[in-house]
């Protein structure tokens, strides 16, 4: 027995590796020796490997049942618990949908995340084990196979289900003729016809989402946290190392924070309807910490214009001995304050487009600062929202009604008139592609016109090459469904090369988890669009961007943002570039 141990230990170098630790710590007489012996023996222990995964539903930031991912690794002959990530959830759902409509969505959703902790807890439970979480690129291809044949299945199922109900169809005698169509009558003189007005291209159908496709999405991040995590480096490191092939950068730039701060209602009384969300942009001569005291600053000036004139002052009691009156209790929140979006910022309603650029003017004006020099403006139209298929036209404002030739003309006049906005996000429908080049072609060398709702998910990237963007400046990317850490490692590499630039974005149904921050680091985006600076689970991202401006500050690998813009001409249509490289 003493012989076989003797080998044994022998074969894995333990006596000449016990020398060596003895030798190079006795003159270093550490405080806490058996410590350090640990440190110097688990260079020469095996790598980590996945041992379990586990999914649970968990509430995102508006009580919407969403994902969480739980990475489980085997290290040093222990189990131990890694890491977990929780998914935001995003809907496609328009503020304006019908209730039925709006349960119907929350019933899909609801099948899709206990889907999703299926999968998690079944199959790719089983199928990563024993895989290494540093190995990204392995573990995507796996899941991109696993969603794969999931769609497979699922069309497999639909077609079955479609065969079926038309063998049980009834038979019915043929239909009679349909009737001839009556004859309109014709125009009086002088009358306009609406019919050209009305021929616009029709809206694409939206993207049908694969029943528990979160849990895809939620692994793939779940496991680049890990491996972060098993190589003690923050995670926004870990993924500029994928991105580039394993050569650390020298130098990172912070991505610049879009921040919420009024979020425009659509119900009357408010007339208003073209402007979503209006948000502050920062000079990148501040730091990020300046950036966000500032607005701060601004978002305080604004609660106090917003506030009604005949405010409620604090109640007052009688002193029954000397019959002054004094306030009693803690003084209240400002009554704006108690109208907060779920996108984190201010709520109001107004009538004009007009009026909340002005608002920003006045609150930033009042504390000394200069929109266009001190703060930058950017307007989230949300125009898909805004179009009435019958008339063919924009609705901007309740019974105001545009073609998408006015509306290029009216956003011209509009950044003319206001030159401190810098951004405008889906300024028009992803329909409208020709349109989208006009507005390109005039504003593109002043003002990023952004795609958000009008660019492509990820996946339809991926799938299919003729789905492709309309002519812009950049493109919000969502991390949601199914998009893997290796396909936003992939497109925003191609998006780099193709004069664009990438927004990470945060969905509507946001969770405390931070992992978005560094992924937008990590990726080397220009802006990173969180919303406002109030609800915890938008708050934590700010600090979160925070602590990594210190860190790499601290650590001198700060390198400054730019606000370059891109001059379109008729020639450029960078959407063929991007199509032309995606690959197959």
């Amino acid at each position: 027995l003493r012989q076989k141990a003797a080998e044994y230990y022998r074969s894995h170098l333990v006596p000449q590796r016990l020398e060596e630790t003895l030798n190079a710590l006795f003159p270093l007489r550490p405080t806490d020796l058996y410590g350090e012996m640990a440190n110097y023996f688990s260079k020469f222990s095996k790598a980590p490997i996945i041992c379990k995964l586990i999914g649970r539903k968990v509430l995102d930031g508006v009580g919407q049942p969403t994902l969480e991912v739980e990475i489980y690794c085997t290290v040093k002959n222990y189990e131990k618990r890694i890491c977990s990530i929780v998914m935001s959830s995003h809907s496609q759902m328009p503020e304006n949908a019908l209730p039925e409509t709006t349960e119907a969505d929350e019933k899909e959703r609801n099948d899709s995340v206990n889907t999703a902790v299926e999968w998690v807890n079944g199959s790719l439970n089983t199928m990563l084990r024993d895989l290494k979480p540093t190995n990204q690129c392995e573990v995507d291809k796996i899941l991109g196979e696993y969603f794969t044949k999931m769609v497979e299945e699922q069309k497999e199922i639909q077609k079955q289900a479609e065969e079926e109900a038309e063998g049980t169809l009834p038979l019915t005698s043929c239909p009679p003729p349909a009737a001839l169509p009556e004859k309109k009558k014709a125009a009086k003189a002088g009358k306009k016809v609406a019919v050209a007005e009305r021929m616009i291209p029709p809206a694409e159908p939206a993207e049908s989402v694969l029943c528990g496709s979160l849990a895809i999405g939620g692994t793939s991040l779940a496991v680049a946290k890990a491996g972060a995590t098993i190589s003690r480096i923050p995670l926004y490191l870990h993924i500029a190392l994928l991105k580039q092939d394993q050569d650390s950068p020298k130098k990172m730039t912070l991505p610049l924070p879009m921040v919420t701060l009024l979020n425009c209602e659509k119900i009357p009384p408010a007339k208003l309807k073209l402007v979503k969300e209006v948000m502050l942009i920062p000079p990148v001569q501040l730091s990020l910490k300046q950036g966000i005291e500032r607005i701060l600053h601004i978002q305080k000036e604004m609660v106090r214009l917003l506030e009604p004139p005949d405010k409620v002052s604090s109640p007052q009691v009688t002193d029954s001995k000397n019959g002054r009156a004094h306030k009693t209790g803690k003084k209240g929140p400002p009554r704006a304050l108690k109208r907060i979006s779920h996108l984190g910022c201010l709520i109001t309603g107004c009538d004009n487009v007009d009026q909340p650029l002005h608002l920003m003017q006045t609150a930033c004006n009042n504390i000394g600062l200069e929109l266009g020099t001190d703060m930058y403006l950017a307007i989230n139209c949300a125009a898909q929202e805004l179009m009435d298929y019958v008339k063919g036209k924009y609705e901007i404002l309740t019974g105001t009604f545009k073609s998408p030739d006015e509306m290029v003309d009216m956003y011209v006049e509009l950044v003319n008139k206001f030159p401190f906005i810098i951004a405008l996000i889906d300024p028009l429908r992803k329909e409208d592609r020709q349109h989208w080049s006009k507005i390109c072609c005039a504003l593109g060398s002043k003002c990023y016109l952004i795609a958000e709702d009008a660019a492509t998910y990820i996946s339809k990237f991926k799938i299919d090459q003729n789905i492709n963007i309309p002519t812009c400046s950049g493109v919000v990317l969502k991390y949601i469904n199914q998009t893997k850490v290796s396909d936003l490692i992939e497109l925003t590499g191609l998006l780099d090369g193709q004069r664009h630039i990438t927004i990470l974005g945060s969905p509507d149904g946001e969770s405390s988890d931070d992992s978005l921050v560094d992924l937008a680091v990590g990726l080397g985006a220009r802006f990173i669009k969180l919303g406002g600076l109030s609800r915890g689970e938008r708050v934590t991202k700010y600090n979160r961007l925070l602590a990594i401006e210190e860190e790499l500050a601290k650590n001198r690998a700060l390198r400054e943002a730019n606000l370059e813009f891109i001059a379109f001409d008729e020639e450029s249509q960078p959407e063929k570039q991007l199509s032309e490289v995606l690959p197959p």
